[in-house]
């Protein structure tokens, strides 16, 4: 991989490793917890330099990534990076780096959040964007509700009127994305439906649709234990009660999401091999174990609860798996050619 060809979704890797790292400290795993959030803030500080070297030296590539309708919406992945490492962090009470972290995530969000649909609808369109809906587009609320459960973890340390304004930020975060997950999840059954479905087009990033309502189900349980405040009594039933339903969707969702990959590997023989898209599928699972455990005891369903910790290891295997993977595929250019077995190609980096 060169920064010039960086995957614009590549900060998936943190928001993995990060979500993964909160899954382990739920289970009482706190040394691989500690070890998983020094890799993940190695990788985060390491693909910022990388993204800033690119948008230096390739800023062409990088616009062209940003309206191009099948990648722009995984640049929303720095914004869930920042958040996770922020919720992270802000356990251990790092709370200024934390908050810092969260208000990043928060000014990139509310930059991307208008300029790429913006740009979509009035821009030039060489190509229907319909035919560039994907995975990706649930990204964009992965996003919006990170910053809901960043807001969510700060407000436990915040003092009583800074609870409030987290408190009432948190709230609308999560109205926000519930909404685009709605409104996305209608367009890529659109595409799905109307356009032909290729094995390529089935892409990692599919995961997230999963991903999205799993994480809105940890933003909403975290607002279910938030400390009073009007925006909070408000909502609370809704919130409880929309949590349970995409808990239970996002579950239906997963042999769905297999039986996808069961058609694209085995039936169709699309190789399985590395690419920076697949850490799309192990946010998800990172996030569904997290947020069966937070949902369970916040509204007091155990099974839900132990389905979340039993999960957690299903996570930590696949981000095992995906980062042994991804070394290898880093490591292949610097191991000489009479080395390697057999006439492989390059490892791919698209989606």
């Amino acid at each position: 991989m060169t920064v010039r060809d960086l995957y614009p979704g590549y900060f998936a890797l943190v928001m993995a490793t990060g979500i993964c790292s909160i899954a382990l400290d739920d289970v009482g795993q706190t040394a691989a917890s500690a070890a998983l959030l020094v890799v993940a803030a190695g990788c985060f500080v390491v693909l910022c330099v990388a993204l800033g070297w690119r948008i230096v030296r390739y800023p062409r590539l990088v616009v062209a990534d940003l309206v191009a309708p099948d990648r722009a919406f995984a640049f929303f992945t720095i914004v869930a990076a920042c958040d996770v490492l922020a919720a992270r962090l802000g356990r251990d009470g790092q709370r200024g780096v934390a908050v810092g972290l969260a208000g990043v995530g928060a000014a990139v969000w509310l930059a991307l959040t208008y300029t790429i649909p913006i740009r979509l609808i009035l821009g030039p369109r060489p190509q229907p964007v319909l035919a560039g809906v994907n995975g990706t587009w649930f990204i964009w609320v992965v996003g919006t509700q990170s910053v809901a459960v960043s807001a969510a973890v700060l407000d436990q340390s915040a003092h009583s009127h800074g609870a409030r304004l987290t408190a009432l930020l948190a709230v609308l975060m999560w109205s926000v994305g519930v909404i685009l997950y709605l409104m996305v999840a209608v367009l890529v059954m659109t595409r799905l439906l109307l356009l032909e479905v290729r094995p390529a087009d089935l892409t990692p990033p599919y995961w997230v649709t999963m991903g999205a309502t799993a994480i809105t189900v940890l933003a909403a349980a975290q607002i279910l234990t938030m400390r009073t405040s009007p925006a909070v009594d408000a909502t609370r039933p809704v919130v409880g009660g929309l949590a349970v339903v995409l808990w239970a969707f996002g579950t239906w969702l997963i042999p769905l999401l297999v039986i996808f990959g069961i058609w694209r590997h085995g039936l169709n023989r699309v190789r399985l091999a590395y690419l920076p898209a697949l850490w799309g599928i192990v946010f998800p699972l990172g996030m569904y174990a997290v947020a069966s455990m937070h949902l369970g005891k916040a509204v007091r369903l155990p099974i839900v609860e132990h389905v979340g910790r039993a999960w957690t290891l299903v996570a930590f295997l696949a981000w095992l798996l995906a980062f042994v993977a991804m070394c290898r595929a880093l490591a292949a250019p610097l191991i000489p050619a009479h080395h390697r077995r057999g006439d492989r190609s390059a490892p791919r980096y698209d989606q």
